[in-house]
């Protein structure tokens, strides 16, 4: 027994100590710290909003070559697809018959202005004979009926021979406008008919060259409802110009201005028809391209801008984001937002100048938690740049 008294005594002193070296541990490693997120803080810009369209080109005028007299085409003066100019003679109608119509009409015109020659003299003697009276009223008055008839024939010839002289004219067929020639659709040798319906060619001038851009009756009004109440500022008329981006996403290098906007509503789309104008030097556009439109449509002075990694959508599809408030604690707001710039939202309602956007950490966090905020490291304003009023940034970001 007394043997074994110094082991139990060992192991009753013992436990107080491996208690206490617990107690130490708990102590050591306390709470866990706060899970750390990265916070973008909202501040006002200065947007230029615009809207991207979908459009189509069409040529700025196109004119139908067809023939204004029958006949032979003897032939063909152009070079198919090449430009031509206004007044440049395309074909060439057999002539013959039109100018032996010429001809004859003037003969008619010489023979009606000898016989008004004849009758002026012949008045003339009766008017002195008719005095003495040598010859009678009645002869005198037929004379004078006479040479008024002839008179209007002499104007009758004329037109007879100004018409002659269009027809002998529209022989030679003519560049109606400037631009660039497509196909013949006759051959040499076919019969050409005044005023057929078969047109023998077709010139398009494409420099410069209409886009016809489509936009729903809806954002119209809505656009035209935020200028009128002030939300909205009207661009400045440098700013009001239109882009076009072309099919392979490039931007095309010439700006274009809105032109006209259609009044009636497309009862099959719901739209209305806007026309832009562009420069067309290096016809690099061509009638019937799908394009699509960069439109102006005005200036946010204060707009909050969103990154897009700090808006998720809830079940019902509404748009929220998780701030971090004074206290460190998460707190969810529910956004209005009315589109995309870039990579950002461009938010009407729910945040305000000041808040600190969740961008990262999200998966680790839930409204209520408490936080360490840090920076994030991403862009707080659109590629497209800042305020252009700040003498440090690039252009204005623009909205779509």
């Amino acid at each position: 027994m007394t043997r074994h008294l110094p082991a139990l005594t060992l192991a009753a002193a013992a436990i107080p100590l491996l208690a206490g070296c617990g107690q130490a541990t708990t102590d050591t490693a306390g709470s866990p710290p706060p899970p750390e997120v990265g916070v973008v803080e909202l501040q006002p810009q200065r947007v230029t909003l615009s809207a991207e369209l979908p459009g189509r080109t069409a040529a700025y005028r196109m004119a139908e070559v067809r023939p204004q007299v029958t006949g032979i085409l003897q032939s063909r003066l152009f070079k198919q697809g090449a430009r031509v100019e206004a007044g440049e003679m395309l074909y060439r109608i057999d002539p013959k018959p039109y100018r032996a119509a010429y001809q004859r009409a003037q003969a008619d015109l010489a023979s009606a202005r000898a016989t008004v020659g004849a009758l002026r003299q012949q008045a003339a003697r009766y008017e002195s004979l008719v005095a003495d009276n040598a010859v009678s009223r009645q002869e005198y008055d037929d004379v004078k009926a006479e040479l008024d008839r002839q008179l209007a024939e002499v104007q009758v010839a004329e037109a007879a021979l100004s018409t002659a002289r269009i027809d002998l004219d529209y022989t030679e067929v003519k560049a109606p406008i400037d631009g660039r020639i497509g196909p013949t659709l006759v051959t040499v040798g076919a019969l050409a008919t005044a005023n057929q319906e078969q047109v023998l060619a077709r010139v398009t001038q494409l420099d410069p060259i209409y886009v016809d851009i489509q936009r729903s009756v809806e954002e119209l009004m809505r656009l035209r409802r935020a200028l009128a109440s002030g939300r909205l500022d009207k661009a400045a008329p440098g700013q009001a110009e239109v882009e076009l981006l072309l099919g392979d996403g490039r931007v095309y290098e010439h700006p274009g201005r809105l032109e006209v906007s259609d009044v009636t509503v497309s009862q099959g789309t719901g739209s209305v028809t806007l026309r832009a104008v562009f420069p067309n030097p290096g016809e690099e556009l061509l009638p019937g391209m799908y394009v699509r439109a960069r439109l102006s449509e005005g200036v946010r002075e204060h707009a909050i801008l969103a990154p897009q990694q700090g808006v998720t959508r809830n079940a019902q599809g509404e748009a929220t984001a998780l701030v971090v408030d004074g206290d460190g604690k998460v707190v969810q707001r529910r956004l209005e937002v009315a589109r995309a710039i870039d990579s950002f939202w461009l938010v009407e309602d729910g945040l305000a100048a000041g808040d600190r956007l969740i961008v990262s950490g999200l998966q680790k966090i839930r409204p209520g938690a408490t936080v360490r905020a840090v920076p994030a490291d991403i862009p707080n304003k659109p590629a497209r740049g800042p305020d252009p009023d700040d003498p440090d940034a690039g252009p204005a970001p623009s909205g779509n």
